[in-house]
């Protein structure tokens, strides 16, 4: 087997892996069909859509030259560390951790931490837009999950709203 792009072939078989778990995880849970959709469906339907988009990276990868062949390079684990402590710090704000005593810091404290951290993944980081578009991304997750989804969820560190 001639790989005539490693970027698209691993990309591809990664694509097909998790495509292929997440249609196997669907077919536990009830199906039923377009009209009348069961849990299973979407996860399903998304599974199988990502299975078919990885075989064709894959295919793409064996039959398509490239001019440097998409080699891969060494890892980034800057940018692969910021963004798994962005997520886990988003989600010890967003819920808390009771364990040790941190109580959930609410819905735009823990946007402006996620957004911060995940900016510092890439080379560029300019505090004047990463704080814009933090707020724009806090303002539109209280409209929507607020204001339009009616949830009940901490929006401000409860110490504030006391």
């Amino acid at each position: 087997m001639n790989l005539k792009n490693q970027k698209d072939f691993f990309s591809g078989v990664l694509f097909m892996a998790i495509g292929v778990s997440f249609a196997w995880s669907a077919s536990h849970y009830s199906i039923g069909n377009a009209a009348k959709m069961g849990p299973g469906y979407f996860p399903l339907l998304l599974g199988a859509l990502l299975t078919v988009l990885g075989g064709v990276l894959v295919f793409k990868a064996l039959v398509l030259e490239t001019e440097d062949g998409g080699r891969i390079g060494p890892w980034a684990w800057r940018p692969v560390g910021y963004i798994v402590l962005a997520n886990l710090v988003f989600g010890v704000l967003i819920g808390g951790l009771s364990s040790v005593g941190i109580p959930p810091m609410g819905l735009v404290l823990a946007i402006f931490a996620v957004t911060i951290l995940s900016a510092k993944a890439g080379s560029e980081f300019r505090w004047k837009e990463v704080l814009i578009l933090a707020l724009v991304l806090a303002l539109g997750s209280y409209v929507t999950f607020v204001v339009l989804l009616k949830l009940q969820m901490a929006i401000w560190p409860a110490f504030l709203t006391a």
